[in-house]
């Protein structure tokens, strides 16, 4: 099998997780981290780095190809990083070591 660079965004798809498929599930106050993320990608754009309308074509793109089975409110953050990649801004090891820090402070007793 190879590998693939967005291996490490294709690992993080919880094996419990599901897309959803009714309203209510679709309209829901996004979490805290989709916010941040939302405002992280803005001032990318701001500034050049990421341009907006080039991530919503992607995330539209990507969303419904290699990233369907993600829930629809976590494609966003698995696009966003997956063009970043594609844009040189970040490497998937750098991607994994900071994903592994997150999970470790998460998990801490």
């Amino acid at each position: 099998m190879t590998s693939s660079p967005y291996d490490v965004l294709l690992r993080t798809l919880d094996p419990e997780s599901r897309r959803e498929n009714a309203l209510p599930e679709l309209d829901r106050k996004p979490d805290p981290w989709e916010s941040s993320m939302q405002a992280t990608c803005e001032c990318l754009s701001w500034r050049g780095a990421l341009d907006n309308l080039a991530r919503r074509h992607a995330e539209d793109a990507l969303g419904e190809t290699i990233y369907h089975d993600f829930p629809v409110h976590t494609r966003s953050v698995v696009v966003t990083a997956h063009t970043l990649m594609d844009h040189g801004l970040i490497v998937p090891d750098e991607l994994r070591a900071r994903m592994d820090a997150v999970r470790e402070r998460f998990n801490r007793d």
